[in-house]
């Protein structure tokens, strides 16, 4: 048989390649393998939410000391 002998550099340069960070057209939507599952987008902007209220809040400390 024939083998395709590739050097490591212009392996390396292919993954910058624009076509290398592009899905394919034709590919089907797999819910948590070709896009992300519908419970992952809604826990991702359930955390977007909380860290924009936890910033939102004042600094507070940890724990509250009675003195």
């Amino acid at each position: 048989g024939t083998r395709i002998i590739c050097d490591r550099k212009f392996l390396l340069e292919c993954k910058n390649s624009p076509a290398a960070r592009t899905p394919p057209c034709c590919l089907p939507q797999t819910p948590g393998v070709t896009s992300l599952a519908q419970s992952s987008l809604v826990k991702l902007e359930e955390l977007k939410e909380r860290n924009e209220s936890e910033e939102a809040m004042p600094d507070q400390d940890q724990f509250e000391m009675d003195i």
